[in-house]
């Protein structure tokens, strides 16, 4: 969707979530239909996807193939991405989220598609304490693939979110404290919905729009 063309609020948004079957993705998927949105969950597994809902679109994909992407984001009006590590992975040296960001850029520029909300993490604030400072350690290798796909989409023209989450915890959805470039005063942790509400926020009422924000509940 163009910047011309984009006055208002839509009554209803097509959105091809990223990482679609992971905690956050999970609650993407949920809270945007129930919000009456039409949804490609682009996946590498449409298996792991149970529901079935007229509009709820399934397509399987890798996030490093562009050409697969520009073909699911042809007439989408945002990108939400939700990709993220398993545990183990995350503590090994990895160039996957800043190479699927990559990836997802240049099908959006194909597409002609300009919004994107990210998710990536608070461990990239220089934030002081050993709490934070036993994860920065802890999660090095994370951080530094990150700290690149935050480069990958700031590097762009597009309309883009970054959100940094702390800790993310199972729990109910609740408005969460929201910094541009900083971290939340005493911020531990945020529920996954409440991340995935934020993210959907951001792109219904552009909101955040080339920032990075720090969340907590």
């Amino acid at each position: 969707m163009s910047r011309g063309v984009r006055l208002f609020r839509l009554s209803f948004m097509k959105l091809l979530i990223l990482g679609a079957t992971g905690h956050i993705g999970r609650e993407l998927v949920d809270l945007a239909l129930a919000r009456g949105h039409i949804i490609t969950a682009y996946v590498r597994n449409p298996s792991k996807i149970q529901r079935r809902e007229p509009q709820l679109i399934v397509t399987q994909g890798d996030a490093l193939e562009a050409d697969r992407l520009t073909q699911a984001l042809r007439n989408q009006d945002a990108v939400v991405s939700a990709l993220g590590l398993p545990a183990r992975q995350a503590l090994r040296p990895s160039s996957f989220m800043a190479e699927s960001m990559a990836s997802v850029v240049a099908a959006m520029k194909r597409a002609e598609i300009l919004r994107l909300a990210a998710v990536s993490a608070a461990v990239l604030f220089p934030m002081p304490g050993p709490f934070y400072a036993f994860f920065r350690w802890l999660l090095k290798h994370h951080a530094r693939d990150l700290s690149a796909m935050e480069s990958v989409i700031q590097a762009t023209d597009l309309d883009w979110t970054i959100a940094r989450p702390p800790r993310l915890v199972t729990g109910p959805e609740a408005a969460p404290r929201a910094v541009v470039a900083g971290l939340p005063d005493r911020a531990r942790s945020i529920s996954y919905r409440s991340v995935a509400a934020f993210l959907l926020d951001c792109v219904e009422h552009e909101r955040h729009v080339r920032r990075v924000v720090g969340l907590s509940q």
